[in-house]
């Protein structure tokens, strides 16, 4: 089992004639996912890559029965992009590009809203969702991990690969990287109570960063709705004060946001927090062992 991504998911890649569109494609279609054409109005009616390239997402959805789209188009258009693709109403848009103004971002997150959620957005700035030996939609390695029962949600694209790796013996369902700006599309809550809906998960690793309340909102979670054991790292114990982080969102405001203060969050409500990655995977690893 696994969330939002499987087997019979069919991909479809608004901006694949692109330069990082085509090298993305080519690795989704190496791994195995089901991709099944691209979007780009201006090549409309050509191939690429051996697949067909559509006009619009909802003439993709309908010729190909697609239900995923993976967004790889500069900043600026990424508000239409993804417009286009709630329009269509697409179950899942994967929404990769990093740079996304903020205003954009709460405006087609928003405009998702007022089409009643029929669309849910992963991103922007993101790796996207891999659910290993099923399928892949975005840029997460495929060959790091394999098929297995732990379910990931990060913040951090380069920390999901490191503790996809470390764990790979154990395996995952799915791994979700939601993205570190201030508004994204699918949070730490949403990928919680997918996870503990799934029969395939038995236990949650949940990686944040300094920066806004998401994390101790992610606490209050688990504390009420999630039974399943979850293990948690925060990215930043070792930043220095008022150093600012990569990701938008990593914005620490008095002693609210820090990584102090969501590991005793977390800690509060069950969770056990590692200090660093490799102690966190060491954490699961615990919990996978006494199953």
């Amino acid at each position: 089992m696994a969330i939002w991504l499987t087997e019979n998911s069919k991909i479809i890649v608004q901006g694949m004639t692109g330069g990082e569109g085509t090298k993305h494609t080519r690795r989704m279609l190496a791994s195995g996912a089901k991709v099944v054409g691209g979007v780009n109005a201006r090549k409309a009616g050509t191939t690429h890559e051996g697949l067909p390239v559509f006009a619009t997402v909802a003439e993709a959805m309908a010729a190909t029965g697609a239900d995923v789209s993976v967004v790889f188009v500069p900043p600026a258009f990424t508000k239409d992009a993804v417009k286009e693709a709630i329009d269509a109403a697409i179950p899942l848009c994967v929404v990769i590009t990093e740079g996304v103004p903020v205003h954009d971002t709460t405006e087609f997150w928003a405009y998702a809203a007022e089409k009643g959620n029929a669309t849910r957005i992963i991103g922007p700035n993101c790796p996207g969702i891999a659910s290993p030996g099923a399928s892949n939609a975005g840029i997460i390695p495929a060959d790091i991990t394999s098929a297995g029962r732990i379910g990931l949600v990060s913040k951090s694209g380069t920390l999901t690969y490191q503790l996809m790796y470390e764990l790979r013996d154990f395996g995952f369902s799915t791994a979700v990287g939601i993205g570190g700006d201030p508004v994204i599309g699918t949070t730490h809550i949403d990928a919680l109570a997918a996870f503990q809906d799934d029969p395939g998960t038995d236990a949650i690793v949940m990686i944040g960063e300094i920066g806004g309340d998401a994390e101790e909102r992610a606490a209050a979670y688990i504390e009420k709705h999630v039974s399943k054991p979850v293990v948690a790292y925060v990215a930043g114990f070792t930043a220095p004060e008022g150093k600012t982080m990569g990701h938008a969102g990593a914005i620490v405001s008095g002693s609210a946001g820090t990584a102090q203060a969501k590991k005793e969050a977390l800690e509060k409500v069950g969770v056990r927090v590692g200090k660093t990655p490799s102690e966190t995977a060491r954490l699961m690893r615990e919990i996978m062992q006494s199953r």
